[in-house]
């Protein structure tokens, strides 16, 4: 497997200032998927943003990674609301012209 898309974990805890411990409680809480190629752990590009949420929560605001789990879940369902309010603002448009 190629590791082009995938950055090292070991890389991640020294641009971010973080122990390797913080990347093993999101994998136990199941916020990160984290993969294993040859013996070293490494993320994939696409969840560097969701990485930076999470440390965000963490260490901005001091939420566990319980709560951050919590308010990530929350996050999701807004999005998910907001876009079924998009969608029925629409239809309802085209009712009122």
């Amino acid at each position: 497997m190629s590791t082009k898309q995938f950055i090292p974990l070991e890389q991640l805890c020294v641009h971010y200032e973080i122990e390797m411990s913080f990347f093993q409680g999101l994998m136990e809480h199941d916020l990160l998927q984290i993969t294993t190629i040859e013996q070293t752990h490494y993320l994939h590009v696409d969840s560097l943003h969701e990485l930076e949420r999470i440390l965000r929560l963490h260490q901005d605001l001091y939420i566990n990674l319980e709560g951050i789990d919590s308010v990530l879940h929350l996050l999701n369902k807004i999005d998910v609301l907001q876009r079924e309010l998009v969608e029925i603002k629409k239809r309802l448009g085209l009712y009122e012209n």
